[in-house]
């Protein structure tokens, strides 16, 4: 959804910007580009430091406008303190995990792609195989329910901990899949989808990360300057909607989203990863 990122973004050649979920760099290059004909600067964080190595290689033509730093867009408010850079006219976060993540079996991200049981973006913490083979059965039972929203969370537990040690991404999609009835009624989901999102948000603890990140982006906003959020489950998206609000009834930002954004259809045929997307944005008051 870049084009909708930087209609709302309303980025300005002399602006500063911050992009707090680097990744491989796509919405930072077509955010410098339009700075490019000013004298505009971006900062990009990102908490995985493969991805920051390959923004700064993809984006090194665009000199000292753009400043990479690692870190988690939880700590946005030392890391904006410490680029020095001022108010921010726009910050983004795109919360989805990147192609390049999901592609390289050895993160351990997707279902479909044979690797070790890893899933953390950063390089510390606790693993997926940590949790898969050492959560006591409730709790993982209830990890997938309410991280995962999968109704079906006891009986792949109970399948867990009966196939355990589970060491690979695959080991583990084949004791879901078995897990769930033939007739669950999944549509184009595979059946291991929200097993495998609930655990990573909990390895990587996405969800406490957006709700601090919230609050500090509005205060590294000068007046006027905007949020613009994209999220690709329904936790997330709820969690932004309902900061979002509280910003407005407090008066600290107005929502430019009155219904959320969602891809076109056109750019779902192009990347069908974007079909679950929705973009929210505020605007700072004051």
């Amino acid at each position: 959804m870049q084009a909708e990122v930087l209609e709302f973004l309303k980025v300005r050649p002399d602006g500063v910007y911050i992009d707090a979920t680097l990744g491989g760099g796509g919405h930072a290059e077509a955010i410098l580009r339009i700075l490019a004909v000013g004298d505009g600067r971006l900062l990009g964080i990102d908490r995985d430091p493969e991805a920051v190595e390959r923004s700064r290689g993809r984006l090194k033509d665009f000199g000292e406008r753009l400043r990479v730093m690692q870190g988690n867009m939880a700590e946005l408010a030392s890391l904006h303190e410490a680029s020095a850079l001022g108010p921010a006219d726009g910050i983004l976060a795109d919360l989805g995990v990147s192609s390049l993540q999901l592609e390289e079996a050895a993160r351990g991200f997707s279902f479909s792609r044979e690797g070790r049981l890893d899933m953390r973006m950063g390089r510390e913490g606790v693993t997926a195989e940590e949790m898969v083979n050492r959560l006591p059965e409730q709790d993982l039972a209830n990890l997938i329910y309410q991280l995962g929203e999968e109704r079906h969370s006891r009986g792949i537990a109970r399948a867990i901990v009966k196939a355990r040690p589970i060491r690979t991404t695959t080991e583990l999609a084949q004791v879901v899949t078995r897990a769930i009835p033939s007739r669950a009624g999944l549509h184009h989901l595979h059946p291991a989808t929200r097993t495998f999102l609930a655990l990573r948000l909990a390895v990587n603890h996405e969800l406490e990360s957006l709700e601090a990140f919230l609050p500090q982006a509005v205060a590294a906003l000068g007046p006027g300057g905007r949020l613009v959020i994209l999220t690709f489950h329904s936790l997330e998206d709820r969690i932004a909607k309902r900061a979002f609000q509280q910003f407005a009834r407090d008066g600290r930002a107005k929502i430019l989203t009155r219904h959320v954004v969602r891809p076109s259809q056109e750019e779902i045929q192009q990347n069908p990863r974007a079909r679950s997307a929705k973009l929210r944005a505020v605007e700072k008051q004051g």
